[in-house]
This record gives structure tokens, C-alpha cells and sequence, in this order.
């Protein structure tokens, strides 16, 4: 091989493709498919050239610990019932404008995102100074010592960083999940946060009203989270968590709080529930975004957050995300998607518990 066009591979795979974004492949199924190949051939060609050894590249495996055999709330709770066949919402075009109809989907994840922490009975228990103790929850919190915080932040400096230093905790034993917002450890060992909630997995009960949680709209985050185990294994059974720029100062169920003082009606309130349309061709995307986009289909996005670019889908850090093929997801628009109508599932308001509505059997044959 010319020894200039070498270099100019090499250059190619090292800071070009990792840095391809917002790309406009709508009219080209063919490039994105390429791009998912040309993802894992990259990562490959690295493996091979890296001068990292083998120890040191292990370390640097960000893979979060499993939650196989935690179930993420019952199955009939509104985070995991499919609404493909609910009805539009009156508001969606009004809902489309306001958001942009132009403004694209990303993934905000990939090497970076929202990790979690799995522990268990024989975890210390630590009390929590909050800066808002009148919307969270004080009781003793399973924080580990040295606990998985976004963009590999630590207790100790990550409200430095300018990042929202959310902990999210499953404890594996007690099926309860703990979700910590601007965590920080000082030097003497105590911990303070701004907010903390506390969720019985095998419960439907929401927080109080007017309670926001490590979420702006007072809702977990974990279960809306796009994991890789799950799209590695070909389905997202659940409603994924998206944000907005702007939204409006109110909020529908499942949502308990807002983050916002625009009263515009053109803006999503915090709660509402958007889905892919359903005429929308997957086909031509790679595997990854393909599952994501499927899921979207069926279970859509819940409008959790704010004051973030684009229609950020949040999901965990893992080194084995195709980031390539995460990358065609911005060529999908806001006005690929469509406001749903969940109220009719609604049983009560302080509960997640969706309403399941019966299959109606088809009438018997007639006898002639």
C-alpha cells in the first residue's frame, strides 16, 4: 500500500470517523448501513495497532454490572406497556412546531452516558444532607465507595465538572432503586445532594406531587434508560427517556413535577408521551439504531427533562455501542414523531400502574 495513503488511513480512523455527527443519510440506506460496518472494522483496525496492552485495555471496558433477573417495575406499569395503538394526541402538530419539526434525535450516549450501580444487602448505608429536603426522600442511601457517576465523575469533584451528578442505585437484594441528583463526598466522609428519591420496584406508587426527583419531571430515570444488554438482545421492552430545550411550566401523568416557567402552549409539557410514526422505514439502519428506533415505534419516549439540545434519548455507557452506528440517528426529525394520548390508561393518579385494556374476543360464528 502507497505509504501516503496509509497515513491517510490511519489519520481516518483515529480522528475523522470518531468524530462524524448529524450526518443526513435520510436519502441513503446503503452509507448507513455502511457505516455500522465500518464501525466495527474500525474498531478492529484499532485492537490491532494499539500500542495499549491487552490489561490495560480491559480496564477501559466500561460495562455496567447486569440487572438480569431485576424486573423494572411491574409489567403493566406505564414505563412498559406499548401505546403503538393509542390515539394521537389533539395537540401533537401544535407539540411538533413548537419543538422544531427540523430538530433531530440523538443518542445521548455511547462511551459516555448515565451509568448505574448494582449492589446488595451487604452495601453500607450512608446518610444524606439534602439541599432539598422537603422534596426527597431521607432515609439511608447504598452508596458504594466509589460509585459510577456520569462522564467518570467522583464524589469529590464531579459538581466541578458542570454535570448534573446524578447516582442511581439498584439494590439488587431489596429490589429498591435510589437516584441521587449534584451528589458530593467531602473530605470527612459526609455526603450531601440536592435531591433523593427512593422507588419500590415492585411498586406502581409515584412520589408526591409537585416532588422532582434526580428527573426534572419527577419520574425515575433508570427505567427509561436505552441499555446495550437489551439492544444486544434485539428488543427494548420499555419507554425510553428523551429531553428537550424547552418545555412547558406544567406536567401530565405519569410526570408529578416541572422544570420550567414557559407558559406556552406550543411546548411538550413534562410527562407527555411521543411515539416514532409507525409509517417510518427502519430498514435501511443498522442493527443498533434499528432496535432503538423499533422501540420507539412501540413503547415511545417520555419527556422527563430540559434545557438539552436536540431530542436527546438517554441511555448507559458501554465501549461495545456502535457509536457509528448511533450516529444515524440524527437523520430522523421531530416530524417522524407524533404526541400520544395516554390518559385513558391512567387507573389513578399517584399510581404508575397502566391500564390494560382487553382484547375484545370476535363474536361466534352463526348458525345458518
Amino acid at each position: 500500500m502507497n505509504l501516503v495513503v496509509f497515513f491517510l488511513l490511519i489519520l481516518t480512523i483515529f480522528f475523522v470517523i470518531p468524530h462524524i455527527d448529524h450526518i443526513d443519510l435520510q436519502q441513503n440506506s446503503l452509507i448507513k448501513i455502511t457505516l455500522g460496518h465500518a464501525n466495527s472494522i474500525v474498531t478492529g483496525i484499532r485492537g490491532l495497532i494499539s500500542p495499549l496492552p491487552d490489561k490495560e485495555m480491559e480496564t477501559d471496558d466500561r460495562r455496567l454490572p447486569s440487572l438480569q433477573g431485576i424486573q423494572i417495575f411491574p409489567k403493566d406499569d406505564i414505563w412498559n406497556v406499548p401505546i403503538d395503538s393509542m390515539p394521537v394526541d389533539p395537540m401533537s402538530p401544535v407539540y411538533i412546531q413548537g419543538i422544531g419539526s427540523s430538530t433531530h434525535l440523538r443518542a445521548d450516549f455511547g462511551e459516555w452516558g448515565l451509568p448505574y450501580n448494582v449492589v446488595d444487602n451487604t452495601q453500607t448505608m450512608h446518610t444524606v444532607t439534602f439541599t432539598h429536603p422537603e422534596i426527597s426522600d431521607q432515609v439511608p442511601y447504598p452508596i458504594p465507595d466509589h460509585p459510577l457517576m456520569e462522564l467518570e465523575g467522583t464524589p469529590e469533584n464531579c459538581t466541578d465538572t458542570g454535570e448534573d451528578c446524578h447516582v442511581l442505585i439498584v439494590n439488587r437484594d431489596t429490589k429498591y432503586l435510589y437516584e441521587l441528583f449534584l451528589v458530593k463526598r467531602y473530605p470527612n466522609g459526609t455526603w450531601t445532594a440536592f435531591s433523593g428519591a427512593v422507588y419500590n420496584l415492585s411498586s406502581y406508587k409515584l412520589r408526591p406531587e409537585g416532588w422532582g426527583a434526580a428527573d426534572a419531571a419527577g419520574l425515575p430515570i433508570l427505567p427509561g434508560l436505552v441499555k446495550y444488554d437489551e439492544v444486544n438482545a434485539g428488543a427494548i421492552n420499555h419507554a425510553i427517556r428523551f429531553a428537550l430545550v424547552n418545555t412547558n411550566a406544567s406536567h401530565v401523568w405519569p410526570a408529578i413535577a416541572s422544570s420550567s416557567d414557559l407558559n406556552s402552549g406550543s411546548f411538550p409539557p413534562m410527562g407527555q408521551r411521543f411515539r416514532l410514526k409507525s409509517s417510518f422505514d427502519t430498514s435501511g439502519y443498522p442493527y443498533q439504531s434499528r432496535v432503538i428506533l423499533e422501540a420507539l415505534k412501540k413503547y415511545g419516549m417520555i419527556l422527563a427533562d430540559n434545557g438539552v439540545a436536540d431530542i436527546a434519548i438517554s441511555g448507559t455507557p458501554d465501549t461495545r455501542w456502535e457509536v457509528v452506528d448511533l450516529y444515524t440517528l440524527p437523520d430522523v426529525k421531530a416530524s417522524d414523531f407524533e404526541a400520544v394520548d395516554v390518559s385513558s390508561l391512567m387507573i389513578h393518579e399517584d399510581s404508575g400502574q397502566a391500564r390494560i385494556f382487553p382484547l375484545v374476543p370476535s363474536p361466534p360464528p352463526t348458525k345458518n
